[in-house]
C-alpha cells in the first residue's frame, strides 16, 4: 500500500474546524455554522455532538446567536444580513478565498468584466459571485468561454474556485487568453497550495498503482478531482471513498498495490481506518510513505478568538 503525502486537512480547513471548536468552548453550545464548515461528512457530525448547528441560512439563527461562516465564503450580503438580525458573526472563511474575493471586487470596482471558472452551486462560487453579481460571468470549460460575448475585449479579468483540477483550469485560462489577449488574471494561481499539492501527489500515487482510493465526501470538490486526476493518469481504478466501510471488495480483487490518499477536508482518523481495514484482509498490507511535496502553512484565527484565554488556544 502507498501513502501520499501531502494529504487531508490543509490549513484552511484546519482553521475552519478549529474556529467552530473554540467557538464552542468560549461560548458554549449552539454555536450555529452557515453551511457546512468543510465538504466532510465525518467532521460535520462530530461537530454536531459537541453542539454546533448547521443552517443554509442566517435567517434559522436565532436572535443574538453566533454564526460562523464556512470556510468556502459567503456573500457579503449574508455578513449584512447576520448583522441586520443581531446575529455575533465569525468568520472562518479560508484566507486563500478570501483573496480571490479581493480580486474579484477590484476588478469589478474597475470596470471590468470577470469571467470566474468554477462548477456552479458550489459554495465557493455562490460566494465569489456575490461579491460582484453584475459583473461575474460563470465558465466551467473552453467551450463555455467561446459562448461568451463580453462588451469590452480589452476589459476582462478572470478567477478561479481555489479547488479545481490544475489541469482542467489551465485549460479553460487557455481559452480565455485566446479569445481575450488582454485579460487580466491574479499574479499567481487562484487554486490553492493544497488544492495542487494534492492532485501532484496523486498523479504520481497512481502511476505506481493498480487502484487509488481517495478518502473524501461525494460534496468535496478537491476531492473529486483527485479522482479525476488519478484517472486521468490511467490508473486501472480511482475511487472515492467516504469511510473504510464503503470499499468494495471487488476493486481489490487481482490488485497488488493500492494506493492511498485523501482530500484537504478529511482527517487523518479515516485513513487509519481504511489502513486498519486493508491490513485486516487475508495477506494483509504494508504501508510505504510516497513523499511528493512538503506542505508547511499555517493560517492566523480570526481576531476576536485570537484574544480568547491563552488555556482555549492549541
Amino acid at each position: 500500500m502507498l501513502l501520499a503525502a501531502p494529504r487531508g486537512f490543509c490549513a484552511g480547513v484546519d482553521r475552519a474546524i478549529e474556529i467552530v471548536e473554540l467557538a464552542l468552548e468560549h461560548y458554549g453550545p449552539p454555536v450555529y455554522v452557515r453551511h457546512a464548515i468543510v465538504h466532510n461528512t465525518w467532521v460535520v457530525e462530530t461537530l454536531e455532538r459537541k453542539g454546533a448547528v448547521f443552517v443554509e441560512d442566517e435567517s434559522e439563527v436565532p436572535a443574538d446567536g453566533i454564526i460562523v461562516f464556512s470556510a468556502h465564503g459567503v456573500a457579503p450580503s449574508v455578513k449584512a444580513n447576520a448583522r441586520d438580525l443581531g446575529l455575533r458573526s465569525i468568520d472562518a472563511t479560508c484566507p486563500l478565498v478570501t483573496k480571490v474575493h479581493f480580486e474579484v471586487r477590484q476588478y469589478a470596482q474597475a470596470g471590468y468584466d470577470i469571467i470566474l471558472i468554477g462548477h456552479a452551486g458550489h459554495q465557493e462560487v455562490v460566494g465569489t459571485t456575490g461579491n460582484a453579481p453584475d459583473a461575474v460571468h460563470l465558465v466551467e470549460t473552453p467551450q463555455d468561454v467561446a459562448a461568451l460575448d463580453l462588451p469590452d475585449p480589452d476589459r476582462v479579468a478572470y478567477a478561479t474556485q481555489t479547488t479545481l483540477s490544475v489541469d482542467e483550469a489551465g485549460a479553460v485560462v487557455a481559452a480565455i487568453r485566446a479569445a481575450y489577449p488582454n485579460a487580466k488574471g491574479p499574479k499567481g494561481d487562484d487554486i490553492c497550495y493544497a488544492t495542487t499539492n494534492r492532485q501532484d501527489a496523486t498523479k504520481v500515487l497512481a502511476e505506481r498503482s493498480d487502484l487509488v482510493l481517495v478518502v473524501g465526501s461525494e460534496t468535496s470538490s478537491n476531492s473529486l478531482r483527485m479522482v479525476e486526476v488519478a484517472r486521468d493518469q490511467g490508473v486501472a481504478r480511482a475511487e472515492l471513498v467516504d469511510r473504510a466501510d464503503h470499499i468494495e471488495p471487488s476493486w481489490l480483487e487481482g490488485v497488488e498495490t493500492v494506493g492511498l490518499t485523501s482530500g484537504a477536508s478529511a482527517p487523518e482518523v479515516l485513513i487509519d481506518e481504511v489502513i486498519a481495514a486493508l491490513r485486516a484482509r487475508p495477506g494483509g498490507a504494508e504501508v510505504e510513505l510516497l513523499d511528493v511535496v512538503e506542505e508547511d502553512m499555517h493560517f492566523a484565527l480570526p481576531a476576536e478568538l485570537r484574544r480568547l484565554p491563552v488555556a482555549l488556544l492549541r
